[in-house]
C-alpha cells in the first residue's frame, strides 16, 4: 500500500478542468518530484496534497486516511515554500519552533528538537538572528528546518530553490538530497527546473496542460521518455528530435534523413519489434539525445550500435569540459555534445559516431513513442 495515494485526482474551477484525472502512488521514503512547464498543474497538486486547495474529484489518502475533508493542520504535512515565509520579528529559533508551539508541544521537547535539527542543517550559530540578517541560503535553511521539527507524515516543497542564485542552488539541491538520504523522508517536491528533478528524485512525474504525461525513475524518464513533450522538456539540450522515414536497409530497420545538403542517409536501429514494423514506409520522428552523438574517440564503448555520420559542421559552442557541435539533419538543427578538445569546425564535414542503442522513434500524428 503506498503510503501518499493520488487516486483519480481532478479540479475545476468552474467549467474549467485543471487537472485530469491524475493518479499517482508515493511509497514511504520515496522523494517524487512534479516537474513541468508554468501553468501545467503541479503547484495546483501541491496544494491539494496539503490541503490549501479543495479536490474537485477523486481521493488523496495519507498513511491510509482519506484527507480530502482534512483541514491542512490535521493532516500531519510541513511544507517548504518559494518564498521562506518566515516571520520577520521573530528569531531563527523562534520561527522554527512556532509551529511546535501553536500545537501545545512541552518546551523541553522544543528544545530537543530545535537543536538536533539546527545542527543537522549547521545552523546553529544563526538562531539568535532575524531573518533579515541572513543570506538567502541561510533562510532556505532556516524555512527546511521549521518543516523538519515537526517530524511529519510528508515533505512538501514548492519551488523552495528558484529564489536562489545558480551557485547557491546546485549547493542547496546537494543539501536537500543529503537530507533526503539522511533521514529517509516522504518528499514531493515541485520544480520547472527539470536537472533538479533528475538530480534530486527517485521517481518524476512530468505534468504538461494538467496531466501527468509520464511517471518514472529519472532514468526511464531520460532514456525512454513516453512522448515527444518528455523528450524535449528532460534534459538540457534536448533530445533532438529529427523527421525520418522508417525503412529496410538489408533486413535491418533503419531511419532515413537527409544531411546537411539534402542527400540522403541511413541510421540503422538498435531495436526491430512489431511496434516498429507497424510504422514501416512510414514518417516517424527520430529521437537521439546530444551525448549519444560524438566522434569516435569520445564514443562509448560498450555500445552496439555505433553508425558513422559524415555531415557539415553549422556552429561549434566550447563549454568548458564540453563542445555543443550544431549541424542540419533533415532540415533540423540537431546538437551533439563532444568531448572539449574533438576537432569539429563550423562549414567543415565531421564524421561524427551515433549511438543508435539510445535512439527512440515517435509517431509524428500522436506524438507518442513508438513501442520497440
Amino acid at each position: 500500500m503506498s503510503f501518499l495515494n493520488i487516486d483519480n485526482v481532478t479540479k475545476s474551477y468552474g467549467n474549467v478542468e485543471v487537472l485530469h484525472r491524475v493518479d499517482i502512488d508515493v511509497q514511504e521514503g520515496e522523494f517524487l518530484v512534479l516537474v513541468g512547464p508554468s501553468g501545467c498543474g503541479k503547484s495546483t497538486l501541491l496544494n491539494m496534497i496539503a490541503g490549501l486547495e479543495n479536490i474537485t474529484g477523486g481521493t488523496i489518502s495519507i498513511n491510509n486516511r482519506v484527507v480530502n475533508d482534512v483541514h491542512p493542520s490535521k493532516r500531519n504535512i510541513a511544507m517548504v515554500f518559494q518564498s521562506y515565509a518566515l516571520y520577520p520579528n521573530m528569531t531563527v529559533g523562534q520561527n522554527m519552533t512556532f509551529g511546535m508551539e501553536m500545537h501545545g508541544i512541552p518546551k523541553p521537547e522544543r528544545e530537543r528538537k530545535l537543536a538536533d535539527v539546527a545542527k543537522l542543517l549547521q545552523i546553529t550559530p544563526l538562531l539568535d538572528r532575524k531573518p533579515g540578517q541572513l543570506s538567502g541560503g541561510q533562510r532556505q535553511r532556516v524555512a527546511m528546518g521549521r518543516a523538519l521539527v515537526r517530524d511529519p507524515d510528508v515533505f512538501l516543497f514548492d519551488e523552495p530553490l528558484s529564489n536562489l542564485d545558480a551557485k547557491l542552488r546546485v549547493d542547496m539541491r546537494t543539501e536537500i538530497k543529503k537530507l533526503h538520504q539522511k533521514l529517509g523522508t516522504t518528499i514531493v517536491y515541485v520544480t520547472h527546473d527539470q536537472i533538479e528533478a533528475l538530480t534530486l528524485s527517485t521517481r518524476i512525474a512530468v505534468m504538461n496542460k494538467g496531466y501527468v504525461q509520464q511517471l518514472g525513475t529519472p532514468k526511464e524518464i531520460y532514456d525512454d521518455p513516453a512522448n515527444m513533450f518528455v523528450a524535449s522538456f528532460m534534459g538540457s539540450p534536448s533530445m533532438n528530435l529529427l523527421p525520418a522515414r522508417l525503412v529496410e536497409d538489408n533486413g535491418q530497420l533503419a531511419a532515413e534523413l537527409t544531411d546537411a545538403g539534402g542527400t540522403g542517409l541511413r541510421l540503422r536501429l538498435s531495436q526491430d519489434g512489431q511496434g516498429l514494423r507497424s510504422h514501416l514506409g512510414k514518417d516517424v520522428i527520430l529521437g537521439v539525445r546530444p551525448e549519444a552523438i560524438t566522434d569516435a574517440e569520445g564514443a562509448d564503448k560498450r555500445a552496439q550500435n555505433l553508425q558513422i555520420l559524415r555531415n557539415e559542421v553549422s556552429v561549434t559552442e566550447p563549454a568548458g569540459s564540453d563542445t555543443f557541435v550544431t549541424m542540419s539533419l533533415s532540415g533540423k538543427d540537431c546538437v551533439a555534445r563532444m568531448r572539449a578538445d574533438a576537432e569539429a569546425r563550423p562549414h567543415e564535414v565531421f564524421e561524427f559516431t551515433v549511438n543508435m542503442d539510445k535512439a527512440v522513434l515517435f509517431d509524428p500524428q500522436t506524438e507518442e513513442r513508438i513501442d520497440r
